[in-house]
């Protein structure tokens, strides 16, 4: 792909209007640096210089869509808390509407925090309480799912496996999508095995794909097209869902793409220096799913998703892109 078809692209995209259903998640970095070990226990201790949130796991994605997207909209649930606030300001910031967002006492809001010394992670704490959606909830997203179907291109599904995606929940959002012919795209959690249908994409890493398949793990192969282990559980794993496009990412060996009616397509990794891998993948599904409703090939769409992914590793915390930084990539 060319420089000049990725800005044609990257000029199609202000026109899309997606919507992210999935766990919203309040991520907190503590920034410092180690100097001494605690004499109250062999620990290091980091002495803070700043702090900093960002909106995390299906509000990542969202995140990650705003600098591209004409609109972009979340629908999941949080607390009643200074944290649902805090995640909802920045979100509203960013130009992400949140009147999909429902709130109540009854969820907790899902912060996790990670504390970043010199660029090194040295431990991460969570304060969640996973909650299945209640009946009532679920059917207020249906509704409000139902009225903005129609400005809507595409929806993504984003699952952390924190208690929003029930299998009901997942089956009637799949058919009003399909019955509106908008792009669907998935990131599946093999703790939360839900069945998928009438999916443009459905986008699980490798580890993801071999348990959600029931096989073993195997060591990856390079080049992945070499790769007997994977090239089972994709096709078994396409087989299943009958998906448009299964996208298997593969950290440092790229991404392997499985189209319905073509032969398995690698794109290689983009990325230069990892520092970071947290939030690639809700990169990945973000720009692919904006490449197929913008009209690109499926390969197109992996390389704009393989490119952007590439710039977001080489940055720390919940890192995105921006649409210099994606075409910025192409040139080399």
């Amino acid at each position: 792909m060319n420089r000049s078809r990725v800005e044609a692209l990257l000029s199609e995209f202000k026109s899309k209007r997606i919507l992210v259903i999935g766990d919203l998640i309040l991520d907190q970095f503590i920034w410092g640096k180690v100097s001494r070990i605690s004499p109250e226990a062999p620990v290091p201790v980091v002495e803070v210089s700043s702090e900093s949130f960002f909106p995390g796991g299906a509000a990542n994605v969202a995140r990650n869509l705003c600098a591209f997207a004409g609109s972009v909209s979340v629908m999941g649930v949080t607390g009643q808390c200074s944290h649902a606030q805090h995640l909802r300001n920045l979100l509203e910031q960013d130009g992400i509407r949140t009147d999909a967002v429902q709130s109540a006492d009854c969820y907790q809001t899902i912060v996790k925090s990670r504390i970043i010394a010199r660029q090194q992670h040295v431990v991460r704490f969570d304060r969640e309480r996973p909650t299945p959606l209640r009946e009532e909830h679920a059917q207020i997203a249906l509704q409000q799912l139902t009225q903005m179907l129609p400005h809507l291109d595409a929806v993504i599904v984003e699952d952390y496996g924190k208690g929003l995606l029930s299998q009901s929940f997942a089956s009637a959002l799949c058919t009003l999508v399909h019955d509106a012919g908008k792009v669907l795209a998935v990131d599946p959690n093999p703790k939360n095995p839900l069945h998928w249908e009438h999916l443009s994409v459905i986008k699980p890493n490798r580890s993801e794909a071999f348990t959600i398949a029931g096989r073993p793990w195997s060591e990856p192969l390079d080049p992945p097209a070499a790769d007997t282990a994977l090239l089972e559980v994709g096709r078994e794993l396409h087989s299943r869902w009958n998906a448009d496009n299964l996208l298997i990412t593969l950290g440092e060996h790229g991404m392997l793409l499985f189209p319905k009616d073509a032969a398995p397509y690698h794109s290689p990794t983009k990325a230069r220096e990892v520092f970071d891998v947290s939030g690639a993948g809700d990169t990945v599904i973000a720009l692919f799913t904006l490449g197929l409703c913008s009209g690109t090939s499926a390969r197109e769409a992996a390389e704009i998703a393989n490119h952007a992914s590439g710039v977001v590793v080489g940055k720390l915390g919940t890192a995105t892109v921006s649409p210099e930084e994606l075409l910025a990539s192409f040139a080399d």
